[in-house]
């Protein structure tokens, strides 16, 4: 008589690297989506560096008055160039941003007209949806590897989650000002959540031993 392990048995899809690659990116993705939720909903990190407008019925009103239903992203202040603005024109008002740096407000924002709807839920699916993709992707290039231990693979994904977040966080803060203490909350929230990723991958993608028929007496 043969008994076999339901994780050993020869002919289960399981077993097959594609769908162990597969297994492995969606549990991860789960498990990066359940922490980056934690870290927003349930510790502070998420609102570290963010801080809400003094007078904010004022600044609304006055940008409800002159930028109106013109939505984007905005910088300011403005080099005061059109759109087809010639290079050495670009490179005249870059001579004067200093200027006007050191006597005006600087920042960015992205504005929307009043009107805008917002889902929860469709923003949390799409959270979910970047997370999953980002995990199953980083499972299968830790699958074209050859590392063959734990640790190995946990740190292969931890590497890489680093250099996810230093990507474009760092940018951020280096050319539009973001505060230092957002942009080391931000890039830890990206860091943990794709060591959650490698240890979830590192056990998942381990070599099963080879199937074994015990006789029983």
């Amino acid at each position: 008589m043969f008994a076999f392990s339901p994780f050993q048995f020869p002919f289960s899809p399981f077993q097959s690297l594609p769908m162990k690659i597969l297994l492995a990116g969606v549990l991860g993705g789960i498990v990066m989506f359940i922490w980056t939720s934690i870290a927003h909903m349930f510790l502070p990190l998420g609102q570290v560096g963010i801080r809400e407008i003094p007078n904010e019925a004022a600044v609304l009103d006055a940008m409800k008055s002159n930028i109106g239903e013109n939505r984007g992203l905005y910088i300011f202040p403005g080099a005061g160039l059109g759109p087809n603005a010639t290079r050495e024109q670009k490179q005249e008002a870059m001579k004067h941003m200093n200027e006007k740096l050191a006597t005006n407000p600087s920042g960015i924002f992205m504005y929307y007209p009043p009107g805008r709807a917002f889902s929860l839920g469709k923003s949390l699916g799409i959270e979910f949806a970047t997370e999953l993709l980002e995990s199953i992707l980083v499972v299968f290039l830790l699958a074209q590897t050859r590392i063959d231990n734990f640790i190995g693979r946990v740190g292969f994904v931890f590497v890489a989650g680093i250099l996810a977040a230093i990507a474009t966080n760092v940018s951020y803060w280096n050319w539009y000002g973001f505060p230092k203490r957002y942009t080391a909350a931000y890039m830890f929230i990206q860091i943990i959540g794709f060591l959650c990723v490698g240890l979830v991958a590192g056990l998942a993608l381990r070599k099963s031993p080879p199937a074994t028929a015990a006789t029983a007496a």
